[in-house]
């Protein structure tokens, strides 16, 4: 299976994302990226969009559902979120969508925050594998992988899409 080029991925997703807040009559979104592939991808999203907003950083660690089993990574980082949250229209981006968990953590980490106008998620690749009923509003490409594959995104200059396959 060869992957898409990211690069090519961000054009699209910039274009599509700019036709997406159009129509939804948002001015002045706020650019949130998710650790650490996700602020890879807002950054090359926003330099697409000409974009000097200011990009907030959330590190979802302490609030994924798996935390106590998985127990922290070791490089977590405080979340920073440079604007208010509170009646804001946010766009929520992560490198790869898998099972919904991640963007779940997000959505409960910003909350605490305060509640938004709206979210829209963008995702570099939606791995079609979800267990929550999440999807994305923006996305580069959508995969079906085998079981034992992954995909990951290495970067932040030049953005590089690998597969790996899990050993059994």
């Amino acid at each position: 299976m060869s992957l898409p080029n990211p690069a090519e991925l961000i054009r699209q997703m910039a274009s599509s994302l700019t036709a997406h807040l159009e129509h939804r009559a948002i001015r002045e979104p706020r650019f949130i990226g998710i650790r650490t592939g996700g602020i890879w991808v807002a950054q090359a999203l926003l330099e697409e969009l000409g974009s000097d907003s200011p990009l907030g950083t959330l590190d979802v660690s302490f609030y994924r559902d798996d935390f106590s089993q998985n127990g922290l990574h070791p490089q977590v980082r405080p979340s920073a979120l440079p604007f208010e949250i509170e009646g804001q229209h946010l766009v929520l981006i992560d490198d790869v969508l898998m099972s919904g968990r991640t963007i779940r953590a997000a959505l409960n980490e910003l909350f605490d925050y305060g509640r938004p106008a709206s979210v829209t998620l963008v995702c570099l690749l939606d791995l079609d594998a979800g267990e929550l009923p999440i999807s994305p509003d923006v996305v580069g490409a959508t995969l079906s992988l085998g079981a034992q594959q992954r995909v990951k995104l290495s970067g932040p200059a030049p953005l590089k899409l690998e597969l790996q396959e899990l050993a059994l």
